[in-house]
Order: structure tokens, then sequence, then C-alpha cells
């Protein structure tokens, strides 16, 4: 006998129940059940919440991306943020951008980041030097307003052909930016840059084990 897979609240998890019988000693027939729970990766599910479609594991969207896709450095809702692998992290990760709050605050929806399933609405910070969005913080899941480690990225691959222009959502964006007060809604802490991301994330590898994405897993599987 078999149960088809039953979702959960959110898609995040997706169960696999299956039920099976045993003959006791006294003949009677026994059904036990296991469940088996598959996390949706990163890839796959920025896939399908996106209109970037992209093969190869996360880290090398940004590369397969050139001559398909324009790539930047300016957060745009519905496009998607571009983790680079690390030692910690050495399939990358990639995220699809939600909203852009202010010129270093950005939300994203994602799967697979701390072995967890799909997290909508995260707040991401730019701690670059420059606001390039090259070095970026992700609010940790405790929901108490404090980020995990930096971590270096590529930038932005944005759902529309190299070479078509900005759109129109990305112009008043612009426009809104320019505009924006320093007043943020989230604390950055200081700004490292790339390089310095990496050594951090390389040095956290050797002390005890953080639960702020570290373990995603980038692959297209």
């Amino acid at each position: 006998m078999h149960h088809s897979a039953a979702h959960t609240g959110s898609h995040s998890r997706i169960q696999h129940a299956s039920v099976s019988t045993r003959s006791t000693h006294r003949g009677t027939r026994v059904a036990s059940s296991r469940h088996h729970a598959h996390v949706i990766q990163c890839v796959a599910y920025a896939k399908t919440a996106s209109d970037v479609m992209l093969r190869g594991n996360a880290r090398d969207w940004w590369h397969n991306a050139a001559g398909v896709y324009d790539r930047g450095q300016a957060p745009e809702a519905g496009s998607v943020l571009n983790f680079r692998g690390t030692r910690r992290m050495p399939l990358g990760h990639v995220a699809v951008v939600r909203n852009v709050i202010d010129n270093r605050t950005i939300t994203i929806d994602q799967s697979h980041w701390a072995q967890a399933g799909v997290s909508r609405n995260v707040a991401v910070i730019d701690v670059s030097p420059n606001n390039d969005w090259s070095a970026v913080r992700v609010a940790l899941n405790s929901g108490s307003g404090n980020y995990g480690s930096i971590y270096p990225t590529y930038g932005f691959i944005y759902p529309r052909h190299e070479g078509s222009g900005p759109s129109l959502r990305q112009t008043v964006m612009t426009a809104w930016d320019k505009k924006a007060t320093a007043t943020q809604l989230a604390q950055a802490p200081a700004t490292a840059t790339p390089a310095a991301a990496e050594q951090e994330a390389a040095a956290e590898t050797a002390a005890a084990p953080q639960n702020d994405g570290a373990v995603s897993f980038g692959s297209e599987e």
C-alpha cells in the first residue's frame, strides 16, 4: 500500500510517506510507515520563483548568464541575487529578490538556506564599501534582528535579455534611491570587501558552526 506525497503548510518540504506490512510470529500483519522529507534546492526554487532560467550549480549562474540575461550590481525586484562559492558554501547560492527597501536593504525569497526549506521575505543587507552588493549579510531565522556571516556575491541577474535595457520598474527604483534618505530600516554592520568576506567565511569554518546559511547547497538537482 502506498500513500501519495503530501505537502506541508509551505512548499518547502515534500513529504513522502510509504507504508509497509510485516507478519508477526502470531500471524498478525502489522503496518509501519516511513516518512522522507526532501528540501527543494535553491536553484530549483529560483527557477520556479523567477523568470531566470539557467543551468548549472548556483556558483555557475553568473557566468552562464553572460550573453543571455542582463547582470548588474543594483537590486531589482524579480532579479536573482547570486552568491559566490566559498569554503563553507562551495556550490554557491541563489535567491530571488522580493522587494527593494532602500539602497542597502532588500528582502528575498529562497530555499535550502541553513538546511531549511523555503523562507520568504528574508532581509539582506549590503555591507560592501562601495554599495555594489558584492558582500552581504542575511537575516537569521530567529527573528531577533541579527544577521549572519558576510558572504561574497557576484551581483544580480535580471529577468530580461542582455542589452534590452532597464525595465520601467528598475528606472523608477533608481530614481527613488536617489531621493532616499540616509535612514535605513536595518542597521548595516561595518563594511567589508569581498576578499575579507571570503576570509571571514573561511575562518568561521574552523570555528564552531553557526546556523546562518553556511550549509546551503546550490546544486541544480
